[in-house]
């Protein structure tokens, strides 16, 4: 389809993933506790969490996940904008695990779809069922579906293209083929058509290249995404690869890139960590974004603040958030506006 037939496509589709760009109604989050992978340096990651809190609630609400509502209010001096729910988890990945926002015939319902560990490398029996079991809390019609999705593995520009991996989004359901997998999106989530990106990973990652730590729809015709330029980096020739899939897709779709630079090298205890500026998280008025006490911080902040001339930039300290493999996008999910509590 050409860029012109996606967007005819689009207007007459009854169902579409609603962008991340889009006005929204809150950001949730799952707050860490001590039976967590956090455990070892819990009171840093509770920091850290808490300003992305106070972040978010300066633009819109916030709602907390949490194992005691009444221990983790204490961590707030200003509550304003913040809900607490009261339920625990596994894990902190609110981006895998929470409900996703989609508009079908003109409203908007929340797609819970299963969770089982990033293709069972953790047990994740209690994150698996958090969606179902706070359904409650939303006034929004919740559809449990049996199918293995995570949020951080789907981008979409809100006009019918959705932007995924090949290694992660075919290696979760094993009775789906890419022909079987591509007509099931499209049908779920009334996209025209998916862009399968076949090469990119960041060392570290446990998510089977997540799509959300490459490459992201900031407008509906506008990606940014991952580069290295670094021969001597073992990411140098996988991210080559995948902008130049990436390249193909803009000139089919009439899109335009926006290269972001990698952090340097990270590690800790003698492991290269997945640090990415990819894994930012749009809100209303704002764009939050991962930085990681590099040199590169600076040029990503830029990058950011010349793209989204309308919208606040706020860099978070994400140092601690990668120790665990993930980063801002990843411990997050906005629900669009109009999905009441």
């Amino acid at each position: 389809m050409s860029h012109n037939e996606i967007i005819s496509h689009y207007k007459q589709t009854s169902k579409r993933f609603i962008a991340e760009f889009e006005p929204q109604s809150f950001i949730q989050i799952i707050f860490p506790h001590q039976n967590t992978d956090w455990h070892d340096y819990l009171d840093e990651t509770k920091q850290t969490f808490v300003n992305i809190v106070q972040a978010i609630s300066r633009y819109e609400k916030c709602v907390i996940i949490c194992n005691s509502v009444e221990q983790i209010k204490q961590n707030f001096a200003n509550k304003t904008n913040l809900k607490f729910i009261q339920y625990e988890t596994d894990d902190t990945w609110a981006r895998d695990c929470s409900a996703i926002s989609v508009l079908d015939n003109g409203r908007i319902k929340l797609l819970n779809f299963k969770f089982n560990g990033w293709g069972g490398k953790f047990d994740a029996s209690k994150d698996d069922k958090m969606s179902e079991s706070i359904a409650d809390f939303y006034e929004n019609e919740m559809i449990n579906i049996d199918f293995i999705l995570e949020g951080g593995g789907i981008e979409g520009n809100g006009e019918g293209l959705l932007l995924t991996t090949s290694r992660c989004m075919l290696s979760r359901n094993k009775n789906f083929d890419k022909n079987s997998m591509t007509q099931f999106l499209k049908s779920t989530f009334g996209a025209c058509d998916i862009l399968y990106l076949n090469h990119g990973y960041l060392v570290g990652d446990d998510t089977d290249s997540h799509i959300d730590t490459l490459a992201r729809f900031v407008d509906k015709k506008t990606i940014m995404y991952v580069t290295c330029e670094d021969e001597k980096d073992e990411h140098y020739n996988e991210l080559k690869q995948m902008q130049n899939q990436l390249t193909t897709f803009a000139g089919k779709y009439n899109l335009n890139l926006i290269p972001l630079p990698m952090p340097e090298a990270i590690y800790y205890n003698n492991e290269r960590l997945p640090a990415t500026y990819a894994n930012f998280l749009m809100i209303n008025g704002a764009v939050l974004v991962p930085v990681y006490n590099v040199k590169q911080d600076n040029e990503a902040i830029k990058i950011f603040k010349n793209f989204f001339l309308n919208r606040d930039i706020v860099p978070i300290d994400c140092s601690v958030l990668i120790r665990q493999h993930g980063s801002l996008h990843c411990v997050s999910m906005q629900f669009a506006k109009t999905v009441s509590l």
